[in-house]
């Protein structure tokens, strides 16, 4: 079961060019994704069907918020100076 924020869905490995991968939405393989072949897990062969997850990482986000937030406020001194 996924929780909230995660998504995932399937593609088949259609091809590798030049270190370059070749996905196939599953759904509608109209939609191509392409990606350095490093990204796929070892021994993932043309023809294979492949689950892609995406999940936020919530804790991260925050973190780059708030070093964002720092670097604005720190501009804002040094302008004020």
């Amino acid at each position: 079961m996924m929780a909230e924020d995660e998504s995932a869905f399937r593609v088949s490995l259609d091809r590798v060019e030049e270190g370059l991968a070749v996905l196939l939405l599953r759904e509608d393989e109209s939609i191509r994704l392409t990606l350095p072949r490093s990204l796929l897990p070892p021994g993932a062969r043309e023809g294979d069907i492949l689950e892609v997850a995406f999940r936020r990482d919530v804790a991260e986000t925050e973190a780059a918020r708030r070093r964002v937030a720092e670097r604005i406020e720190r501009l804002r001194k040094r302008s004020a100076e």
